[in-house]
């Protein structure tokens, strides 16, 4: 299968160029040329597939084309090799934990994903090395650096605002070594995020370096988000709740719910999606006005979030040819302050005995405020709430439990280099 730039003046890719370039010489973002539908009796089957098996045929249908289907399984199945999202179902108002991952968070299954389609194409080709460059309000930097630790011929470099993450985000990118470097810059994540698209830009870096992105520009990343909104599907098929489903996500970069349209596009029953954003209300104020203005980003305690210029808007606006009444019709948007997600957080605690983080409680709130009778609706918990320790145990008044995987991280030492939001010493970084 063949990509197109969003901005559409730049030569058709194959998923290899794709892949490898992250963003297209013209600035856009990749999409792909079809999406395939699947077929009824793949829906049908779905409640009793595995999650590696139901996540190699949507797989086969992004990428079947372009790699052998050994080669797609295995890739798939090391991706999924940890434990399969949980869909806690009660009838009402729907979770799917998707925190299962080495870094407890939603993007191990996409960083994983890229970091293994890109070391084949690597192999492949005999490519010496890949340099990738990852912008990170949180979670993405950790499971980048991650899913791509110790991968041979590829190297990476997390970009990350000082001070906008919590430590134990932070520890989980800073203490690794071995072929991750991470970068402390001294601004916001769009800072960060403008430092690596500038990179991709320049001649001479591009000359002397392969450059890659790993954040959710890259389609090798995004895509296999689409996963769990089928697994999410099967599961609440299985248990009778199927009447005009509603997926409620929470949205920074808006890679994951892109991912949600594509399935939808691909027949998955999926009635609209709900965006749910912390005060970085781009996407909010654009459902409501038609105009889309990028601002600032603003901290927040849901950082992962914390994006004022998401670059998978470009994506959207191209799947509903740039139409803001074809937008609405499938997707809505909602917006919370600090002080709503911690009233959330402490109110399901109290009622439900259930721990949101930050982010899954922007979720349930939209999911609450959208829902409309007759609809079933699930919203997404994106990240351990133990990765955001201080704002959990301040609202909830005890101490919660840190998780094995994440106290490993805590136990190293920060390495990180410190760097301006300017381009010309981050260039200079690089050609060193």
């Amino acid at each position: 299968m063949n990509y197109y730039s969003t901005n559409h003046n730049a030569a058709i890719a194959t998923l290899e160029e794709a892949v490898v370039r992250g963003l297209a010489p013209d600035r856009g973002l990749y999409m792909p040329e079809q999406i395939k539908q699947l077929p009824k009796e793949f829906f049908d089957e779905l409640p009793e597939l595995s999650f590696q098996e139901l996540s190699y045929r949507v797989a086969d249908a992004f990428f079947g084309e372009d790699i052998p289907a050994e080669t797609l399984k295995q890739i798939v199945y090391d991706t999924l090799s940890f434990d399969a999202p949980v869909v806690n179902v009660n009838g009402a108002i729907n979770t799917l934990e998707l925190f299962h991952g080495p870094t407890l968070a939603f993007k191990d299954v996409g960083a994983r994903f890229m970091a293994r389609m890109l070391g084949y194409f690597i192999k492949r080709e005999g490519k010496e090395q890949v340099n990738v460059l990852v912008a990170t309000s949180g979670d993405t930097g950790s499971a980048v650096a991650n899913g791509f630790l110790g991968v041979d011929g590829i190297h990476v470099y997390v970009l990350y605002p000082k001070g906008k993450v919590s430590e134990i985000q932070e520890k989980q990118f800073t203490t690794l070594g071995k072929n991750i470097t991470a970068i402390e810059v001294d601004g916001v994540f769009d800072d960060c995020q403008a430092l690596v698209k500038s990179a991709f830009m320049d001649k001479e870096l591009n000359e002397k370096h392969v450059l890659t992105s790993a954040n959710s520009i890259n389609v090798a990343r995004f895509m296999p988000q689409a996963f769990y909104y089928f697994y999410a599907y099967g599961q609440l098929r299985k248990a009778g709740c199927t009447n005009d489903i509603v997926a409620c996500v929470p949205s920074g970069n808006f890679g994951n719910i892109t991912a949600g349209l594509i399935a939808k596009r691909m027949g998955l029953p999926i009635k609209r999606f709900v965006a749910a954003n912390n005060r970085n209300d781009v996407f909010y104020n654009y459902i409501k006005s038609g105009v889309y203005t990028p601002m600032a980003s603003i901290q927040t305690i849901a950082n992962a979030m914390d994006v004022g210029a998401p670059s998978n808007f470009a994506r959207i606006l191209d799947m509903y040819g740039e139409s803001h009444s074809e937008i609405c019709k499938e997707m809505s948007a909602y917006t919370y302050s600090d002080d709503e997600i911690r009233s959330a957080i402490k109110r399901v605690n109290s009622e439900c005995g259930y721990l949101l983080d930050p982010h899954g409680a922007c979720g349930y709130m939209a999911l609450e405020q959208d829902l409309k009778e007759g609809e079933t609706g699930f919203f997404l918990e994106t990240a351990h709430p133990a990765k955001f320790k201080d704002v959990v145990e301040g609202v909830i008044g005890t101490n919660i439990e840190i998780p094995a995987k994440l106290a490993a991280f805590m136990a190293g030492e920060k390495q990180s280099i410190p760097m301006s939001r300017e381009f010309a010493d981050f260039k200079a970084f690089l050609m060193k």
